[in-house]
Formats: C-alpha cells, sequence, structure tokens
C-alpha cells in the first residue's frame, strides 16, 4: 500500500499524495485527478494532504475510501464545499485574510439561496456563528457583497476554487497551536457534507422516476 507524502508521485512505489491514493483504490488509472471525486473536493484533499504534518498526514488515510464515488455535477456541492471551507477557515484567519474569507462565506451562501429558490440575505447558523466571530470582516463583507453578484459559473470557476484556497492557507498561517486537526476536521466535514448532498439528490431522484416494476 502507497505511504501518504506531499506531491504528486510517478507510481505507488515512490508514494502517494491523498487522491493518488483514491484513484488507486477506486481501480483507476493512476492520477492525483480521479474521476472518482468532485473536482473541488479533489483540490480540497490535495491542499490538506500538502499542508498537513507528516506526522499527521497518516491519519487521513482512513479518510480516503469515503471520499470515492463522492461526484455531481450539481452546483450546491461546490457550495456547500466552499462554504465549509470559508466558515472553518474565518474565526481563526488571520485578520488580513478574513474581509476575503467573509465575502466567500456571503458569496456561497448567496449561490445556495439562488439554487435552493430561497430569499437571499438569510445565513445558516454556522455562517452566523463565524461571520459574528470577525464583525468588522463581517460588515465590509457585506458592503462589497451588495455591489457585487457572481453567476453560477464564475461562482464555479474561480469563487469556490479561491474559497478552498484562501481557507487552507488560513488555517496553516493562523495564529493556533496545532493547524493540523482543524485542517484534518474540515476535510472529513466536507467529506460528509457531499455525501449527504449526494445520497440526498440520489434519493430524490429515485422518488421523482421509480424503477418499472416488472410484469408478473
Amino acid at each position: 500500500m502507497p505511504v501518504l507524502s506531499r506531491g504528486r508521485h510517478r507510481n505507488p512505489k515512490r508514494g502517494a499524495c491523498f487522491m493518488e491514493l483514491a484513484s488507486y483504490l477506486a481501480g483507476e488509472r493512476w492520477s492525483d485527478h480521479p474521476a472518482c471525486t468532485h473536482p473541488l473536493l479533489a483540490a480540497l484533499a490535495r491542499l490538506v494532504n500538502d499542508n498537513i504534518g507528516d506526522a499527521q498526514r497518516g491519519q487521513l488515510v482512513e479518510l480516503v475510501p469515503s471520499i470515492i464515488g463522492l461526484t455531481s455535477d450539481d452546483l450546491r456541492v461546490d457550495a456547500h464545499i466552499a462554504l465549509r471551507c470559508a466558515t472553518t477557515a474565518l474565526p481563526v484567519a488571520a485578520a488580513e485574510r478574513q474581509l476575503a474569507l467573509a465575502v466567500s462565506v456571503l458569496a456561497a451562501e448567496e449561490m445556495l439561496a439562488r439554487l435552493d429558490g430561497r430569499p437571499p440575505g438569510r445565513l445558516s447558523e454556522r455562517s452566523r456563528a463565524a461571520m459574528e466571530q470577525v464583525p468588522q470582516a463581517a460588515a465590509q463583507a457585506r458592503r462589497f457583497s451588495r455591489a457585487a453578484r457572481i453567476t453560477e459559473k464564475g461562482f464555479r470557476r474561480y469563487a469556490a476554487p479561491n474559497a478552498v484556497q484562501l481557507a487552507v492557507v488560513g488555517i496553516v498561517q493562523a495564529c493556533v497551536p496545532d493547524p493540523d486537526p482543524l485542517l484534518r476536521d474540515l476535510l472529513a466535514g466536507a467529506i460528509a457534507d457531499c455525501a449527504a448532498l449526494i445520497q440526498e439528490k440520489e434519493a430524490r431522484q429515485a422518488v421523482t422516476n421509480p424503477l418499472p416494476v416488472p410484469l408478473s
């Protein structure tokens, strides 16, 4: 079994990053961008793998099987990953990163409200708690967000990936005794969010389009 380590690896004998190990277990071609996982979730996994300490990286192995098969073209998945990342990092990030993370929280919440047909401006409990810990950045973010409206394409291609990148860097550089458990919990939480969303969508589709009952 390949050993987890930083970066890309040419083959399993040289080790593996989180997503390379996922491709190996899924029976796919050796790659850190396997088809078995949502691209944004895979990006988060690679960032966590490369930024967590060597002593803690081995503990990520148990999460690898749970990421296999989590893929969907539903933009809600991107929004929930971005929201999980931004709300996790916002309370601990340095002041110079808080505005960008707060804007990411509002952008993800706006996108979810739009996709779900809900009125904009209402925050989830998790988002509200994170924003309340950085009131100055939250106020600036609200002023900025009122003047900007992101498209669904722009959110998928730019805003959501930027939120993930900002969050991981913000956690790594935060003034906390040990960021590694926070990084692991972030990845585990994002995996759980994606699994719940994908299972919920599959359940709705099964109700809407039930399999035909064979005639006896």
